[in-house]
């Protein structure tokens, strides 16, 4: 029987790679610049950001935040693992303040705070 730490990675290391995919993906679209118009343009330019390195880790690190998950589910209820997961918009925000220079409103401060109490709430108690 593992460790209890090592049943709670699974949650955390989901979320760290959905996060990490998040904001990795948007600061590339960034460097990249928007999708052009028209069809043949905007199909041109998606195929080739499909091959572009940094995307693909994007892609890899999704890939892995599944088979994270599928691993944690093994060991929690559903209703007790999910909540967790909201913490991904807690760090998403954040993250994307401080390495994307997005805007922190207090709107968007206020939303992650009652996400934060929401998440405590519903996991509150033993699995």
């Amino acid at each position: 029987m593992s460790a209890r730490w090592l049943d709670y990675f699974f949650i955390f290391a989901t979320i760290a790679l959905t996060v990490f995919g998040q904001v990795i993906l948007k600061w590339r679209m960034d460097q990249l610049g928007p999708l052009p118009g028209g069809i043949g343009g905007g199909l041109r330019y998606l195929f080739g950001v499909l091959l572009d390195p940094v995307v693909m880790s994007s892609f890899a690190s999704a890939f892995l935040a599944g088979l994270a998950w599928m691993a944690a589910l093994t060991r929690f209820e559903l209703s007790y693992a999910y909540p967790f997961m909201s913490l991904s918009f807690v760090l998403v925000l954040a993250f994307s303040v401080v390495f994307l220079g997005e805007t922190l409103t207090l709107n968007k401060v206020l939303g992650v705070v009652l996400i934060g109490i929401g998440t405590a709430v519903a996991s509150a108690g033993t699995p």
